[in-house]
């Protein structure tokens, strides 16, 4: 499968981005997929993700915030962050993963396929 991320740009604190992960391939309804992000200088971590029935986890530092949600149809999941911080600036990537487990994946590892990242960027 491949991954395209997308919706990234520019916006205050407090402010509101929506992004895409679109998926090409025919079975993307049996892919877990998940956001991760990367800040300059920083490791990547995990943000958030969704498993192929729709069971959803958030970092901490994102839940009441963020929403992840998917739909298959369209072979797509979005990404709604609300009340952005300058501490989400960074890049984001969509990755997706056969769906083996009925649990949420959070690690990078666990994903196969990996979309090129979309720039966030929050001023303050």
């Amino acid at each position: 499968v491949q991954l395209q991320a997308s919706g990234g740009g520019l916006v205050q604190a407090g402010g509101s981005l929506r992004l895409s992960c679109a998926a090409s391939g025919r079975t993307f309804s049996n892919y877990d997929v998940g956001w991760f992000r990367q800040a300059p200088g920083k490791e990547r971590e995990y943000v958030t993700s969704i498993t192929s029935s729709g069971i959803t986890g958030y970092a901490d530092s994102v839940k009441g915030r963020f929403t992840i949600s998917r739909n298959n149809a369209k072979k797509t999941v979005y990404l709604q962050m609300n009340s952005l911080k300058p501490e989400d600036t960074a890049v984001y990537y969509c990755a997706a993963a056969w769906s083996r487990y009925e649990r949420v994946l959070f690690t990078a590892n666990e994903y196969e396929y990996w979309g090129r990242g979309t720039q966030v960027t929050v001023s303050s």
